[in-house]
């Protein structure tokens, strides 16, 4: 594994590179996440036949925060950045909730600079959202949400990495501007993406089978993967259904 930073529209943005061959594949984690809690079980045998680049957000993981919202279309620019300042033309990219929905922004506006997408528990519009999210009473009980031991797992990742770890607290929030003014993305817009496209979903994940199937259907040609068991939380972590998928499909 080799580290750095890119200096990037006024960010100090660290990134991970993994393998050395193959086409470049770029992995975003979600928010309130980093690379390793996300995408872990999927680097090494990724690296394997791809050059793996796998980013941390801004005011995520090891990359401090600046005076901006973290608006897709803001961390959509500093990927782009990112691929300038490492000399990559095209990339595929993979992306788990924040990162899935930057990866659609991608695909909808920069799409000269991507190969192909892998959107992984996103969605195209904020009603794609489980009605659980919204309903304060169903947090203890329901099987969508992220669990105490996956709230430890961030906190204590973002105590380790973090050039401020006294700002955890002020982190969901932080994360939860990418919905401020939100409305998705047109009909239009998605029916003229042009890469490849995955869509994977957990059937217990933050955003619904249904709407799943509604983003197959308005991305042309797109393929759908719904992980069986699987919630929010676990979808990217899911290496004995996701690897097999991803050797046929990015190839």
């Amino acid at each position: 594994m080799d580290i750095g930073y890119a200096d990037v529209n006024g960010l100090h943005m660290y990134y991970e590179t993994h393998g050395d061959e193959g086409t470049p594949l770029v992995l975003l984690h979600g928010g309130v996440m980093t690379v390793d809690l996300t995408w872990a079980d999927l680097i090494p045998t990724l690296a394997k036949s791809h050059r793996v680049v796998a980013v941390e957000f801004q005011a995520h993981g090891h990359t401090a925060d600046i005076d901006r919202d973290l608006t897709y279309a803001n961390l959509a620019g500093d990927v782009v950045g990112l691929l300038d300042h490492l000399g990559i033309d095209r990339a595929h990219v993979m992306g788990h909730s924040m990162g899935g929905a930057v990866t659609l922004e991608l695909a909808v506006h920069h799409p000269e600079r991507v190969l192909s997408v892998v959107p992984v528990s996103a969605s195209v519009r904020p009603e794609g959202a489980h009605p659980d999210l919204s309903d304060p009473a169903a947090f203890a009980t329901s099987t969508r949400m992220p669990t105490e031991q996956d709230f430890a797992d961030m906190a204590a990742a973002y105590a380790r990495t973090s050039p401020h770890p006294e700002r955890f607290d002020d982190l969901p929030g932080r994360s939860m501007t990418s919905m401020n003014g939100w409305t998705g993305w047109t009909d239009e817009q998605l029916a003229g993406v042009t890469a490849p496209t995955l869509v994977v979903v957990g059937d217990h994940d933050f955003t619904t089978t249904a709407h799943a199937a509604l983003m197959q259907e308005l991305i042309p040609g797109s393929q759908l993967a719904v992980l069986p068991g699987t919630t929010h939380m676990q979808a990217p972590r899911r290496a004995d259904l996701l690897l097999p998928m991803l050797a046929t499909f990015l190839t």
